[in-house]
């Protein structure tokens, strides 16, 4: 046995030397297949660097359904504001003008959005949330332009920018883009929970500094759902819920103006001329309306009875002209696109495009369910637009920036090696698998 070993030993040792080495002019050793070796690893690093390959369009229900909406937001704004605009301007078309320009360049953005491989914008994700936090700071330490006791926008021209709209934006890409890198780690509480929920508190109290307390409750809510859909520990959300419960009634019950918005909430006519007075005439104009509506332009509540007809409260004015089926109507629309937007968030290649939806979807369905439960009076009135809608510039282009992504995510992608059913069939869905193995 020991003589066939050694004998086995010296012909490997020969046989190893005539294959690694050669001789050269120069005398010089190389490896024999060390191009074909280089070769397969140049190779192995392009395949590895290569973006799911795109295979179909954009879901055309959802781009469909956010088309209706824009189309219908137009008609609503000129319906709602013309008397209000021939007073203020002594142009009855004044708001309509602006919207539909608004509305072209929000269309034209969420185009050029979902065209563009959102695995690209990966890269954008700081300098994104950095330009938005520095846009945030400048409104929130008072440079900006104030409108109805707080400094919200900034003025560049006949512009006014809301950068509260498009940090919530940012720390959805942040948060999709952070928690995908940390989904082996996002049950652990130093590195899955705390650092996400650290910045999500950061951009709140800038919010609050402005003041705009919507806004800094939408993005904690938008965090701890995100944090859900990713698998983190449920008892470190509840946790910090409970924890933000007692700030948040600090913050209500420290406002005389929060506390006045909550005595309208619950008595909205025994305080119908003084804080009730908006939630009054919106739940007015619903009552109006009926079943069908007085049809579309007849609204009365519109003739300067209903403060923010256009913006805040253009629900009622939908819900006055267009009954209750209309506004059942409008809706469901909505509630199709969350459901859409579900969609895409399950079907998504990867968890970052999973979480991307999942954010999206939940900014536009929160949006929309506080303004409606507002307008009707389930909710004390808050501030927030209705997406797609409501007028207003800053809205309408971020809510667009934000529907380009889900579509992008939306379009159907093979996996890595460019082959869609080798990608399905060796794997669930990355929505599955982040959002808890359920479909």
């Amino acid at each position: 046995m020991g003589m066939l070993r050694n004998l086995w030993q010296k012909g490997a040792s020969s046989e190893g030397q005539k294959r690694v080495r050669r001789t050269t002019g120069a005398g010089e050793a190389r490896p024999e297949r060390e191009p074909e070796r280089q070769s397969a690893t140049s190779k192995q690093a392009a395949a590895s660097t290569k973006f799911p390959e795109v295979t179909g369009p954009a879901d055309p229900v959802l781009s469909a359904t956010v088309l209706t909406l824009v189309a219908f937001g137009v008609v609503m704004v000129y319906s709602a504001s013309a008397v209000f605009a021939h007073q203020r301007y002594g142009n009855g078309q004044y708001f309509l003008i602006r919207q539909s320009v608004f509305a072209l360049f929000g269309l034209l953005l969420m185009a050029a959005v979902a065209r563009i491989d959102y695995h690209r914008l990966r890269a954008l994700t700081y300098p994104f949330l950095l330009g938005a936090l520095g846009l945030l700071c400048v409104t929130a330490f008072g440079f900006g332009h104030s409108a109805g006791g707080a400094a919200r926008w900034i003025s560049v021209g006949p512009i006014h920018i809301q950068p509260a709209e498009i940090v919530k934006v940012a720390m959805i890409c942040w948060l999709a883009y952070s928690l995908s890198k940390k989904s082996e780690s996002i049950r652990s509480f130093s590195i899955g929970f705390l650092p996400h929920v650290l910045g999500a508190g950061i951009v709140m109290l800038l919010c609050l500094k402005q003041p705009d307390f919507g806004s800094a409750v939408m993005i904690g809510l938008i965090t701890f759902f995100m944090l859900f859909a990713a698998g983190a520990r449920l008892g470190y959300i509840l946790g910090a819920g409970l924890l933000a419960l007692p700030i948040v009634y600090f913050l209500v019950a420290g406002s005389e103006y929060r506390m006045r918005r909550i005595t309208a909430f619950l008595s909205p006519f025994e305080y119908r001329h003084s804080a009730g007075y908006q939630i009054a005439e919106s739940l007015m104009s619903f009552g109006a309306g009926g079943t069908t509506g007085v049809g579309i332009g007849d609204s009365h509540q519109k003739l300067l009875f209903l403060p923010e007809a256009h913006t805040d409260f253009i629900s009622a004015i939908i819900g006055e002209e267009l009954g209750f089926i209309g506004f059942l109507l409008m809706v469901g629309a909505f509630l199709l696109l969350v459901a859409r937007g579900l969609r895409a968030a399950f079907a998504a290649v990867d968890e970052y495009g999973t979480y991307l939806a999942v954010g999206v979807t939940l900014f536009l369905g929160t949006q929309a369910f506080t303004n409606l439960a507002v307008a009707v009076g389930l909710l004390p009135t808050k501030g927030l637009v209705l997406p797609f809608i409501s007028y207003g510039g800053s809205s309408l282009l971020v809510n667009s920036l934000a529907v380009g992504l889900l579509l992008n995510v939306s379009r159907p992608r093979s996996g890595a090696s460019g082959n869609a059913s080798e990608a399905t069939a060796a794997r669930p869905s990355a929505g599955t698998r982040a959002l808890g193995g359920v479909a």
